[in-house]
C-alpha cells in the first residue's frame, strides 16, 4: 500500500529499502563494499547530471538563457563532487582491490551506457561506443536517441544563428564565437553561455584527470576489468572536450 503523503516516512520517500539493499557484494571481503557504492553513486550523478543536460537543451533552444545557466552550473557542481570521490577510492590500496578483482568479470565503468548518454548529449558523439554498453536494447536505444538528437553544443551553436551569425561549418561556429567575446557586452547572454559551457567542460576535464589518476595508483599500467587498455585509454581521452571551439578561440583574443 503507497503511503499517502500526510502518513509518508523518509525511507518511503525515498525508496530506502530498494536502494540500500542494492549493494550485493560478490565477495566477502570488507573492501569490495566501498567499490559498489562508488560507482552505484556515480551512476546516479550521471542520472542527474542528464536530466539538468535535458533541461538545459530545452531552456537554450527557447533563448532562455538565465535560467539555463543553473542547470549548466549544477552539472559542474556535481562533476566536482564525482571528483573528488575518486579520494574516498584511492583509499583502496592494489592489495585490497586485487584481492576481490577477479569477481568483477568482465564488468567495467567503461561500459556504462549512462556516462556514453551523457558524453553524446553534451556533444561528445562517437558512434563507436554503440558497441561497447551495458542494459541490453533499452540502452542501445537511449544511445542512438542521443546520438540522433541535438546535443548542448548543437543546441548553442543554433542559438548563434538564431542570433543573426551565419553557421555552415566548424570554422562558422569559432569565428562567431570568437565574435561574441570580442562584444561581450552586445551579446552578453551567450558570452555568459559559453563561460558557464567552459565550466562544464573544465569540471569534466578534472574528472577525468582524477579518474586516471585514480586507477593508475589502484592498478598501475593493468588492462581493465573490461578489456579497455585501462590508464592507457584514460590518458587518450583527456584532451577531450565538449565544445572545443570555445577553448581554441582564446589563442586569438
Amino acid at each position: 500500500m503507497t503511503a499517502t503523503p500526510a502518513g509518508m516516512t523518509y525511507a518511503d520517500y525515498l525508496h530506502l529499502d530498494a536502494i540500500l539493499s542494492a549493494q550485493q557484494p560478490r565477495s566477502e571481503l570488507h573492501d569490495e563494499m566501498l567499490f559498489v557504492i562508488i560507482h552505484q553513486t556515480k551512476e546516479l550523478w550521471l542520472k542527474q547530471m542528464l536530466h539538468e543536460v535535458k533541461l538545459a537543451c530545452l531552456l537554450i533552444r527557447e533563448d532562455r538563457f538565465p535560467e539555463a545557466y543553473k542547470a549548466l552550473s549544477r552539472i559542474s557542481r556535481i562533476w566536482t563532487v564525482m571528483t573528488l570521490s575518486w579520494d574516498v577510492l584511492a583509499t583502496l590500496t592494489p592489495v585490497d582491490y586485487n584481492a576481490f578483482r577477479d569477481v568483477l568479470g568482465t564488468s567495467s565503468g567503461f561500459q556504462s551506457a549512462q556516462f556514453r548518454e551523457l558524453e553524446f548529449r553534451l556533444g561528445i558523439k562517437d558512434p563507436k561506443y554503440l558497441d561497447f554498453f551495458e542494459g541490453g536494447v533499452e540502452s542501445q536505444g537511449k544511445l542512438r536517441n542521443a546520438l540522433a538528437e541535438p546535443s548542448l553544443w548543437e543546441e548553442a551553436n543554433a542559438a548563434l544563428a538564431r542570433a543573426g551569425f551565419a553557421i555552415a561549418d566548424e570554422g562558422s561556429v569559432r569565428y562567431a564565437w570568437l565574435e561574441i567575446y570580442r562584444r561581450p557586452d552586445e551579446y552578453f547572454g551567450l558570452y555568459q553561455l559559453a563561460e558557464k559551457l567552459v565550466d562544464l567542460d573544465d569540471a569534466f576535464a578534472a574528472w577525468r584527470h582524477k579518474h586516471m589518476l585514480t586507477i593508475e595508483r589502484i592498478i598501475g599500467m593493468k588492462k581493465g576489468t573490461g578489456g579497455s587498455a585501462g590508464v592507457a585509454y584514460l590518458a587518450s581521452t583527456l584532451t577531450k572536450r565538449a565544445f572545443p571551439e570555445l577553448w581554441s578561440l582564446r589563442t586569438e583574443l
